[in-house]
């Protein structure tokens, strides 16, 4: 239904509390927006009649309310006191595929182990091709899967050795949850694409996607894991006590030198406002780019038209509302009078499945979601903010519905430049030559045309990057490839995103 890009997965883990299977299903209630495809959970305990640890796994297809809809899920299913889940979001075909559904859990002669995967690996193609010319058998199309064969291929004799030896052969962008028999390993990549935080409940560490997965649960932020940074958990650690200095840590080294390469568009539109990653909260960040846009575009530069009312500025709901109440505040700071108001209505009951048939237009769809506030709106100068624009076609709905109520003028506002480039660090774009900004050659005039505005405007690539660091600052750099074209990681362009479907 959305017009956005989509993040592929969140993942959550805890080590050592009663409740590991409880906090991981709220962990991933609060990630579900990273993932709505399927969800899974994995526990760790000693089967007394089996004599030996077991990992028992519960996943489907479906939100995280629907998979887990059942309290025997818990009490008899997954026991033990530490868990990894995983939310997924996959491309259409892959979400056929219940092979594909996260966790994936594996016993081979080291023990058990099992791996939630948020991030997509650069180097995916290669590694596949060499293990199928070896004969490897493949269960599914992710390239989670091929984490679990480096590992168990490993001629190391450790089995954290055999993590870190597979690790060091992997490229691009991964943060990892792996559950084994003695404890959580947290993962993020050397160049820290993804986000992933450290926290701690009633003793017991907890890692996750996003910091609002701790306050579902009443845990407390410790700290980010680090970019390259492997951190080993017992599952032992509340009952030892552990400081978090006193857990083992490991690290792994960029590949050719480069350097951190933290994914700007998180703050952007993927990351829950209320979560913390990266160091810094969301809903700081967004309010600065709505800062940064009214400073580039003020808003008496905007508005063309005297209607005696003050000019309107609504957001595009829910993922714009801080960036567009940042552009309202910045531009009433420097004397331009304006007002910020709910101009379009959310319906948040949308299921996935609402759709009926008949009514498969995205129109439809998009009237199903959004409906427009005709008081707001009648006979004033409105200013549309959202977060991005892709296909344009959401945008071009909602400019319609918005016509609809006799504004005066419409201008549409973004808080991030031109997308022109695909991911290949774990977000799923459409293709080049889909993205609006690259089907009219980036000329932000015909591309007003096309979703009915009065003008465009878009955040600088200058602008969004300065934003940030000014809320947040700190050493590390930002990958900004979907709006730059500039790859800080090189990648295999010729690889087709889970290609080899099975269904």
């Amino acid at each position: 239904m959305s017009d956005k890009p989509r993040e592929y997965c969140g993942i959550f883990g805890i080590a050592d509390h009663p409740e590991a299977a409880l906090l991981s299903y709220y962990g991933l209630h609060s990630l579900q927006h990273r993932g709505q495809e399927s969800a899974g959970i994995v526990t760790s305990y000693f089967d007394e009649e089996k004599g030996r640890k077991v990992m028992p796994t519960y996943k489907d297809f479906g939100l995280v309310l629907s998979v887990f809809d059942k309290p025997k899920i818990f009490k008899k299913i997954l026991k033990g006191r530490s868990a990894i889940g995983h939310n997924r979001y996959s491309t259409s075909g892959s979400s056929k595929n219940p092979a594909n559904i996260q966790p994936f859990r594996v016993h081979y002669r080291s023990g058990n182990i099992a791996i939630g995967h948020n991030g997509n690996l650069s180097n995916a193609k290669q590694i596949r091709e060499s293990f199928t010319k070896n004969g490897v058998l493949f269960q599914s199309t992710s390239d989670t899967e091929l984490i679990l064969h480096l590992i168990a291929q490993s001629k190391k004799e450790q089995q954290m050795d055999q993590i870190l030896d597979a690790l060091g052969q992997i490229e691009g962008a991964f943060c990892l949850v792996i559950l084994t028999d003695e404890a959580l390993v947290a993962v993020r990549d050397p160049n820290g694409f993804r986000p992933l935080a450290l926290g701690v409940k009633d003793g017991a560490y907890c890692v996750a996607s996003e910091t609002c997965a701790f306050d579902i649960i009443g845990a407390e932020y410790v700290r980010d894991v680090e970019a390259g940074e492997v951190l080993v958990i017992p599952h032992n650690a509340a009952e030892k006590g552990l400081s978090p200095s006193e857990l083992t840590s490991f690290h792994i080294s960029p590949k050719d030198g480069t350097a951190t390469s933290q994914c700007i568009f998180e703050y952007v539109y993927f990351s829950r406002p209320d979560s913390m990653i990266f160091g810094e909260m969301v809903d700081k960040i967004r309010r600065n780019l709505g800062k940064a846009l009214a400073k580039e575009h003020p808003i008496h530069e905007v508005v063309q038209k005297e209607t005696g009312s003050k000019p309107v500025i609504i957001s595009v709901p829910d993922s714009s509302n801080t960036a567009a109440i940042g552009y309202a505040s910045e531009n009433q700071k420097m004397g331009f009078d304006c007002k910020y108001d709910i101009g379009l209505i959310r319906n948040h009951y949308v299921g996935r499945t609402f759709i009926s048939p008949g009514q498969k237009s995205r129109e439809q769809k998009v009237r199903t979601k959004f409906n427009p506030v005709k008081g707001v709106i009648e006979g004033r100068s409105v200013i549309i903010v959202d977060d991005s624009i892709v296909r344009g076609t959401t945008s071009q709905y909602l400019v319609n519905m918005i016509r609809e109520c006799n504004p005066a003028e419409i201008h549409f506002l973004v808080s991030s430049p031109p997308i022109i480039s695909p991911c290949y660090y774990g977000m799923d774009f459409p293709s080049p030559e889909e993205l609006i900004a690259n089907r009219f050659d980036r000329d932000i005039v015909k591309i007003a045309e096309e979703i009915g505005v009065d003008s465009l405007r878009y955040l600088s690539p200058d602008g969004l990057v300065n934003a940030v660091k000014e809320a947040n600052p700190s050493d590390n750099d930002y990958c900004t490839a979907c709006f730059t074209s500039k790859y800080p990681v090189p990648v295999n362009f010729g690889a087709e995103k889970e290609e080899n479907e099975l269904v």
